[in-house]
């Protein structure tokens, strides 16, 4: 558990330190990745004039992991407003849930608490009654990637 507590950490002291770098002035964003074998992947979002092609800020560290091959075991993605803003954890949106279901229903995410607090949850925690529960984990499992 105390392992645990120093990924999330670190993770979010990469994040708060990333983003004022990669966002000097107004608003910024950061996704931290971290994979079984100990390593993190950032990633931001993508900024287009047509907002309808814009992907989550998680998807650049997914996209990253997967083509590592290898497990994901965390995933954390902070903003802030503006350089005077506090800084936020934003809970996946359902779209990134569904893209880390692929590691598995015990990856931890950060999740927005009403007291601003670091917390992380399990996508099973997040997602109690997700559709997959209507199949058996054998039928699921073809359409994942074995990962060594």
């Amino acid at each position: 558990m105390e392992q645990q507590r120093i990924i999330e950490q670190e993770m979010y002291r990469r994040a708060i330190e990333f983003i004022p770098k990669r966002y000097p002035k107004g608003w910024g964003g950061v996704a931290i990745i971290h994979s079984e074998d100990e390593q993190y992947f950032t990633s931001v979002s993508i900024e287009t004039a047509n907002s309808s092609v814009d992907l989550c800020i998680e998807v650049g560290a997914m996209c990253e992991a997967h083509k590592c091959n290898v497990r994901v075991t965390h995933c954390l993605c902070v903003v802030r407003d503006d350089e005077n803003s506090p800084f936020k954890v934003l809970s996946p949106c359902g779209v990134c849930q569904e893209r880390l279901r692929f590691w598995g229903v015990d990856v931890k995410v950060g999740v927005t608490t009403p007291d601003h607090s670091l917390h992380f949850v399990t996508l099973n925690e997040l997602q109690p009654y997700h559709w997959t529960n209507a199949y058996p984990e054998e039928e699921l499992e073809h359409y994942r990637t074995v990962l060594t």
